[in-house]
């Protein structure tokens, strides 16, 4: 019985998502090497009600600290759809 490429590269991917949730850190933790994470955590959360009056932080961060990351990662979203809409349409309609 011979591996078909299929399965063999199931097996890798699967090896690979294995590798990589055994590395993560845990859910909620800073790890020692990111201390930089760990500052811009901590600024936004001191100062996000502060300097926005917004009293959700997770909105205040996406909305207010980040909206032109938002703004970019919308645009690549409406991209990819008209992408794929245009992809997938009939042969013959406009």
């Amino acid at each position: 019985m011979s591996i078909k490429p299929a399965h063999l590269l199931i097996a890798i991917l699967w090896i690979l998502l294995m590798v990589a949730a055994v590395a993560m850190p845990a859910f909620g933790s800073f790890p020692d090497r990111a201390p930089t994470m760990k500052s811009v955590a901590v600024y936004y959360l001191e100062n996000g009600m502060a300097q926005t009056g917004a009293l959700n932080i997770v909105s205040t961060i996406v909305w207010d600290y980040r909206g032109y990351d938002t703004l970019g990662e919308v645009t690549v979203l409406f991209t990819a759809a008209i992408g794929v809409s245009a992809i997938l349409r009939k042969v013959g309609e406009a």
